[in-house]
């Protein structure tokens, strides 16, 4: 299967992918073979129910808004190459990279990126504000009935109290980022492919 996934995929698209996302060439003809075992369709796109039937996805509280991740504004399929862009987000920061030189664009799995794609798992009307009723939807999926509505509001209500720096009561990014600037977001938003 692995030698299928590489002759379906030229070598020019590889070196763009790993030049993109920062993935080495075996993890991306790795994440490819996954892709085409993933695509029931085999049309070199995953739609939605492609992504649903992958059970950690299924039993994450947040599997949905994640699944929404991968797909842009109105489209409803995501061929290879985005679908590695947004696995990006979660590849782990090597020590070599921390020390790249600023002429090349920040990579999918900087700090900033990271945090980006996690304020907009929050961000669902995508106003790019996280409002009260937004953090109790993301709350209510997350604990599910486990705790009242009224202190699913309560914990949402203290936690843009001390988010909210401009008495917008509402979470901005840059709020958002000053909340988490003590939390390990690089170690909590990686995942170790394929090594």
């Amino acid at each position: 299967m692995g030698s299928r996934a590489s002759t379906l995929l030229r070598d020019e698209e590889i070196d763009e992918i790993k030049k993109e996302t920062g993935f080495s060439h075996s993890q991306i003809t790795r994440l490819y073979s996954r892709f085409t075992s993933l695509d029931k369709g085999e049309n070199g796109t995953l739609s939605r129910e492609d992504f649903q039937r992958i059970p950690e996805l299924a039993i994450n509280p947040l599997g949905d808004r994640i699944i929404n991740a991968f797909f842009p504004e109105g489209e409803d399929q995501v061929n290879f190459r985005g679908f590695m862009r947004t696995l990006a987000h979660f590849r782990p920061i090597e020590d070599n990279e921390k020390s790249k030189d600023s002429s090349n664009p920040e990579p999918l799995n900087s700090r900033s990126n990271k945090l980006l794609f996690a304020f907009r798992l929050y961000d669902l009307d995508k106003d790019d504000k996280i409002s009260r009723d937004e953090l109790l939807q993301v709350l209510r999926m997350m604990v599910g009935v486990n705790i009242s509505d009224e202190q699913l509001g309560s914990i949402a209500d203290r936690t843009i109290q001390e988010a909210d720096q401009d008495g917008d009561c509402a979470i901005s990014f840059s709020e958002f980022v000053k909340v988490l600037e003590k939390v390990d977001v690089e170690q909590k938003m990686s995942i170790r492919f394929l090594h």
